[in-house]
């Protein structure tokens, strides 16, 4: 390989990525984290043919059901910053319903769970 199919090799893996985005800015972590659950919107009928390859690609993987952000840019090798922008974009068009991550629950108490465990044991045993 020569020094300039290096460059253009480089040239090409910096500049597809805006390209797919088309230069749009990543969304904010709320918005998209890695474990937010997406899947295509019911109506098939009203996705327009002007979308790029990547974001057909990705509404014809959301049609089965909810797959999680870091599972689609598995399946699809794009970038999650990659991935995370055609969501944002397809998302804000309609085409996809998200559902954010459930906050954790709070840890339980242990002195109420040794209390439960002493009252369990003293009445079997």
């Amino acid at each position: 390989m020569t020094d300039s199919d290096r460059h253009e090799h480089e040239a090409a893996e910096l500049v597809r990525p805006y390209v797919i985005t088309g230069g749009r800015s990543l969304p904010g972590e709320s918005q998209f984290s890695l474990i937010t659950l997406v899947t295509a919107v019911a109506d098939q009928q009203q996705r327009p043919a002007r979308l790029s390859p990547e974001e057909q690609d990705l509404l014809r993987m959301c049609v089965g059901g909810y797959l999680s952000v870091a599972e689609i840019a598995g399946h699809i090798q794009l970038p999650v910053g990659v991935v995370k922008i055609l969501l944002a974009a397809l998302s804000e068009a309609g085409y996809l319903v998200t559902r954010p991550p459930e906050t954790r629950a709070p840890v339980a108490n242990l002195q109420i769970l040794e209390e439960v465990l002493n009252g369990l044991q003293s009445k079997f045993g």
